[in-house]
C-alpha cells in the first residue's frame, strides 16, 4: 500500500524570473487539477484578480511572489505537491530551502527573453542538489525567439541536454498550437477561451495526411521541416539521463491561453522521479520505508490574518503519517503530537487524515519547531543541506514608538524563526540588528511588521558590512574574544554567536588574529 501511494507522488517546484509567467502557469496547473474553478485571467477584477497563490498582502499589492507557498492537486491518478517559490532575486534562500524538499522542477522560461539572471541563480541551485528540470518555454502567443535558439542557449548556458517534448507551430499572432513529439499528437489552440483546451488530434506520425487538411500549407511544410531537424541536432529523450539532472525536455506553449499546460502536467506525472531517497548525518532514508520521517523546511507566521497562527512545513521522507501521530522532535529531543496537520491548496487549508513520503503538511506550532528541524518516530536523525547564508545587507530597527520595543523584539524573532531574515541582537547597544539578502526584504519585512503586528518601524543604516557565524571549540579563546571584540558581538535568535565586521578589512584582519576561530558564511541548520 504504501510503495503504491509514494509512487502516485510528485513533488515539484516552479523557478523562473519575475514576469516569465510563473504565477499564471501555477493558477492553470491548479485549474487542470480541479484545486481551483476559476483562474485569475478570468476572473472578476480587482481583488480577485490575483492569483490563488500570491496570498500575502505585499505580493497582492506588487504582484510578485516572495514566499514560497506549498498547493497539493490530483490530476491522472497522480498527487501533484507544488511549491511555488520566489521569483524575486531578493528572496533567493526561501527559495534555496523550497528546492531541498522538492524531487523535480519546472523552468519557465519567456519566449521572447530566454533565460535571465534569476532563473540562471536558481537553476545553479537545482543542479547543486541534481534535481532533473523539464523546462516550459511560455508566452507563445506573443513574438517570441526561434526555438532552436532557445535550446541552443539552455545547452551551452546551463550545460544540459535538451530535448523538445512538443514542437509549436508558429508564434505571436500565427500561433497555430504545437505537435506533441512524445505522443504523436496534434495540439490545436482553442480561440475560445471558456472552453478548456482538450487532449489534442491523434496523428500517425508526421507524414499523416490530417495534418495537411488541419493546418496550412506553409505551416505543415515549416513543421515538418523543423522536426526533422530538431530530432537530427537533439538526442533522443532518455528518462535516466533527465532523472540524474543532465537533460531537459521543452515543451512549449502559453499558460495565459491554458495552451500547453495539460500536456506539461501529463509529463510531470509520467517523466519526473517520484519521491528521493534523502540524506541525513547519520544515514539515507528511502521514501518507502515504513517508519515516518520529516524535516522542515519553512516555518510561515500569520497564514491567517484573524489568528495569530505559525505553520511548519514539513516535506516528509518516508513512511505512511496519520493524523494525531506522537513525532519526535529530535533537536530538543521531545515528543510532539500532530494534532491538526494540514494540506495546503495556497490560503486555503484543509485537515490532513494521512500523508505520504513526498508530501507537504504543515504543521500549527508556537515557536518550537525552526527550519531545519527533523522529525521522526523515535530515531536520532538529522537530514543535512538546509543551510542559513550570512545576510550581504544590515540595518538597525527600532520602533516608531518607544513603548512598542518590546513587542517589537517578539515581532523580530518570529520573523527570524521563520527564515524570513537574521536578526541579530548586540551585546552592547539597545537596537536589534536585521539581516538580509536583498534590499526588497526590508520594504516587506516594515509592511509585515507593520499590518500583522501594528509596530510602525524605522530602519536605519548600521555601518556594518556583513555578519559571520562564530565557532570554536577551545572555551576559553571564545571567551577571550568575546571581551576583546564585545562592540562588534551579538547574538541570533537561536542564541548563536555572531561576529559583526564593519568592513571587508576588519572581517580580515579579525580572522587573522583570531586563527583557533571558525568564520562561517553558512551555517548548516537542523
Amino acid at each position: 500500500m504504501i510503495d503504491k501511494q509514494v509512487e502516485r507522488r510528485r513533488t515539484f517546484a516552479i523557478i523562473s524570473h519575475p514576469d516569465a509567467g510563473k504565477t499564471t502557469l501555477t493558477e492553470k496547473l491548479l485549474l487542470f487539477g480541479g484545486a481551483i474553478q476559476l483562474a485569475g485571467a478570468v476572473k472578476a477584477r480587482g481583488e480577485q484578480r490575483r492569483a490563488r497563490s500570491d496570498w500575502m498582502k505585499v505580493e497582492k499589492e506588487r504582484g510578485i511572489s516572495v514566499t514560497a507557498s506549498a498547493m497539493t492537486f490530483e490530476y491522472d491518478d497522480h498527487t501533484f505537491n507544488l511549491l511555488d517559490t520566489p521569483g524575486h532575486q531578493d528572496f533567493s534562500e526561501d527559495t534555496y530551502r523550497t528546492l531541498t524538499a522538492v524531487d523535480s522542477a519546472i523552468m519557465v522560461l519567456d519566449a521572447a527573453k530566454g533565460i535571465e539572471e534569476q532563473t540562471k541563480k536558481l537553476f545553479e541551485v537545482c543542479r547543486l542538489r541534481d534535481v532533473p528540470i523539464i523546462t516550459f518555454v511560455n508566452k507563445l502567443d506573443r513574438e517570441g525567439r526561434d526555438p532552436f535558439d532557445l535550446m541552443d542557449e539552455v545547452e551551452q548556458a546551463l550545460q544540459l541536454e535538451v530535448t523538445p517534448a512538443t514542437w509549436p507551430i508558429g508564434m505571436g499572432r500565427d500561433f497555430l498550437g504545437c505537435y506533441d513529439l512524445f505522443n504523436d499528437r496534434l495540439l490545436l489552440v482553442n480561440r475560445n477561451k471558456e472552453r478548456r483546451e482538450e487532449g489534442g488530434i491523434l496523428c500517425q506520425g508526421l507524414d499523416d495526411p490530417q495534418l495537411d487538411r488541419l493546418l496550412p500549407e506553409s505551416a505543415v511544410k515549416r513543421l515538418r521541416e523543423e522536426v526533422e531537424m530538431a530530432r537530427g541536432l537533439c538526442p533522443t529523450f532518455d528518462l535516466e539521463t533527465y532523472r540524474q539532472g543532465h537533460m531537459t525536455p521543452f515543451y512549449f506553449g502559453s499558460a495565459l491561453n491554458s495552451f500547453g499546460v495539460r500536456e506539461l502536467i501529463a509529463g510531470v506525472g509520467k517523466l519526473a522521479p517520484p519521491p528521493r531517497a534523502q540524506k541525513a548525518k547519520e544515514r539515507v532514508i528511502d521514501a518507502h520505508e515504513a517508519t515516518v520521517t520529516g524535516f522542515v523546511f519553512k516555518i510561515q507566521a500569520n497564514m491567517d490574518p484573524k489568528h495569530r497562527d505559525r505553520i511548519a512545513f514539513v516535506r516528509l521522507c518516508s513512511g505512511h503519517f496519520t493524523r494525531g501521530q506522537k513525532m519526535l522532535h529530535v533537536r530538543s529531543g521531545n515528543l510532539l503530537t500532530v494534532h491538526n496537520p494540514v494540506l495546503f491548496l495556497a490560503q486555503d487549508r484543509a485537515l490532513a487524515e494521512e500523508a505520504y513520503a513526498g508530501d507537504i503538511i504543515g504543521v500549527p506550532n508556537h515557536g518550537k519547531l525552526r527550519i531545519g528541524d527533523t522529525l521522526t518516530e523515535g530515531e536520532q536523525l538529522s537530514f543535512t543541506g538546509i543551510p542559513s547564508f550570512a545576510p550581504e545587507l544590515l540595518q538597525r530597527v527600532r520602533a516608531s514608538d518607544p513603548m512598542r520595543a518590546k513587542h517589537l523584539g517578539r515581532a523580530l524573532e518570529q520573523i527570524a524563526e521563520e527564515g524570513a531574515a537574521r536578526v541579530f541582537k548586540p551585546r552592547i547597544g539597545g537596537n536589534f540588528i536585521v539581516g538580509v539578502v536583498g534590499a526588497l526584504q526590508f520594504d516587506v519585512l516594515a509592511d509585515r511588521i507593520q499590518s500583522e503586528y501594528n509596530i510602525p518601524v524605522v530602519f536605519e543604516s548600521s555601518g556594518l558590512y556583513t555578519a559571520r557565524w562564530l565557532e570554536c571549540s577551545d572555551q576559553e579563546v571564545m571567551k577571550k574574544f568575546a571581551s576583546e571584540n564585545s562592540g562588534y558581538l551579538s547574538d541570533d535568535h537561536t542564541g548563536a554567536p555572531v561576529f559583526l565586521a564593519r568592513n571587508s578589512w576588519h572581517l580580515e584582519t579579525t580572522q587573522k588574529d583570531w586563527p583557533g576561530i571558525t568564520f562561517l558564511k553558512t551555517m548548516e541548520q537542523h
